[in-house]
């Protein structure tokens, strides 16, 4: 298990999140900001006859004023990493490796998360 609370360091823009367990069972947990900023953190694990799979989500939540009413609504937006790792074949040191590779290739100057969310592939 993660420790309770898991904190992360303020990277501009984002606070430093202090992010503590409201939900465990076996299969994994749900953490939200004791900080009040509106981020929610969910892990899930499963496995199958295919492997194991690694789910990892953040969702921030805030309220928004809607351009078509003018009325204030909650709005939420997430981003999610997944790790399918089949039954044999890789080791931790190699699932790790490629992850970092995924992070790696979406923080490239050539790709960025800002690129990507103009549709560009």
């Amino acid at each position: 298990m993660l420790p309770d609370p898991v904190t992360v360091a303020a990277a501009a823009p984002t606070p430093s999140l202090v992010l503590a367990v409201v939900r465990s069972d076996g299969y994994g947990s749900e953490r939200v900001d004791t900080g009040a900023n509106g981020y929610t953190v969910i892990i899930n694990h499963s496995k199958g006859k295919t492997g194991n799979r690694h789910y990892v989500k953040i969702t921030q939540t805030k309220n928004a004023t809607d351009p078509y009413s003018g009325l204030t609504k909650s709005v939420a937006c997430s981003c999610s990493f997944s790790i399918a790792r089949p039954p044999f074949g890789f080791t931790d040191a190699e699932v790790v490796a490629l992850a970092k590779a995924l992070t790696d290739f979406r923080d490239d100057s050539e790709v960025t998360t800002a690129k990507l969310l103009t549709f560009q592939s």
